[in-house]
């Protein structure tokens, strides 16, 4: 769940979050070093008036301010495409979950488990006695760790998104459309997500809460609904 004053992502739980925050460093160590040398550069040439000598009549330094910064979009480009390929990968689903976004709750179809479905509602802050202010759910959605998920989301009314920051998933729930993600939780734990497309006046009441547990505990809590 978020914290105040942080400045960092969640704490991963999906190896698909552990490549967007590698991703997001390596680039902002990228970008850093891109100003630095552009800032001492700028510097070094006003200081000592080269600039005629070294970018007006310097075929070199041309050359190499055109070469190197298809090296550094080289750089960024291939982890890029690594993230996208490992987020949209196609595997095949031990367990699949439909999420339908209304205004303004959620609700959760299992489709392996044609028994357990169900509505998930903010808790009023009077009824709830957690810390997550605004992000307690009357009924949490509950998937199994080490598992391979399929998530289809699709709205019941306008555009909702379905976003879990700690699990590195984020889906468009369009009415008439199924947007389906994938996502492997290598922990167990509570994650909290909202609503991430205004839909309306009640948008900031849309939590979302993900109970992982061990696939044992999971059986036993789908057998409850028979």
């Amino acid at each position: 769940m978020p914290t105040w004053s942080s400045l960092n992502f969640q704490d991963s739980a999906s190896p698909g979050m552990e490549q967007l925050i590698f991703f997001h460093d390596f680039t902002m160590i990228v970008i850093t070093l891109i100003t630095v040398m552009v800032g001492l550069n700028m510097v070094f040439i006003c200081s000592y008036n080269l600039t005629n000598r070294f970018l007006l009549q310097e075929q070199l330094v041309e050359i190499v301010w055109t070469i190197f910064p298809v090296f550094i979009l080289l750089s960024i480009a291939l982890p890029s495409l690594k993230a996208l390929y490992l987020l949209d990968d196609p595997f095949n689903p031990s367990i699949t979950i439909k999420a339908v976004g209304h205004q303004w709750y959620w609700s959760y179809e299992y489709s392996d488990f044609p028994d357990i479905e169900f509505d998930s509602y903010m808790l009023p802050e009077e009824n709830s006695n957690s810390i997550a202010r605004l992000l307690e759910t009357d009924n949490s959605l509950v998937l199994p760790t080490f598992s391979q998920i399929r998530v289809l989301v699709t709205g019941a009314d306008v555009i909702h998104s379905w976003t879990v920051p700690s699990l590195g998933v984020k889906a468009d729930a369009v009415p008439g459309r199924l947007n389906q993600m994938m996502m492997y939780i290598n922990r167990s734990g509570i994650f909290y997500g909202q609503c991430s497309e205004i839909c309306g006046s009640n948008h900031s009441f849309m939590p979302i809460k993900v109970e992982a547990v061990p696939m044992s505990y999971f059986v036993n809590w789908a057998m409850s609904f028979n």
